[in-house]
């Protein structure tokens, strides 16, 4: 059996996002699994999704991705935290961004797979503090810190 994504718990009624929701036909439909004590997303940009030159990726695009795997990372986080999973939670586990801070590396390059790595740094009530980083073939793009706030019910 295939293991759901974190996205994949997302409520309908929450789950229009652009770059993760699973209920838009023409986002980017990104999935992100919590393995262990971090998060994990994979995803191969189209091109067009390029920067200045063809061979790279833009920076809103990294944003982007920085972004949905940093919401995704936090709901799993909190839920890790309560002691209960995605499934099992009574109430939804969904949070919005902040504050996103992205530092830029080394260019990303197009066409290959990025894989995007989250760890919780810290939770205090509804926030939630994830680091992140962003690597393509090996090499750190991008890092990242996200601020996500828990929805309320």
């Amino acid at each position: 059996m295939k293991k759901k994504a974190i996205q994949d718990y997302y409520e309908d009624s929450l789950s229009h996002c652009y770059g993760c929701g699973t209920n838009n036909p023409h986002g980017h439909q990104i999935k992100s699994y919590l393995e262990g004590d971090e998060t994990i997303a994979r995803y191969k940009p189209d091109e067009k999704y390029s920067a200045g030159t063809p061979d790279h990726v833009y920076g809103g695009m990294v944003a982007s991705l920085l972004d949905c795997h940093g919401t995704a990372s936090a709901a799993a986080f909190a839920c890790q935290a309560e002691n209960t999973s995605m499934e099992e939670s009574q109430k939804p586990v969904r949070f919005v961004t902040a504050s996103l801070k992205v530092d830029f590396k080394n260019p990303t390059p197009m066409g290959v797979e990025l894989e995007m790595k989250g760890q919780l740094r810290s939770i205090s009530g509804r926030k939630v503090w994830v680091d992140m980083s962003l690597t393509a073939n090996g090499v750190v793009c991008a890092t990242a810190e996200i601020l996500a706030i828990r929805l309320k019910e």
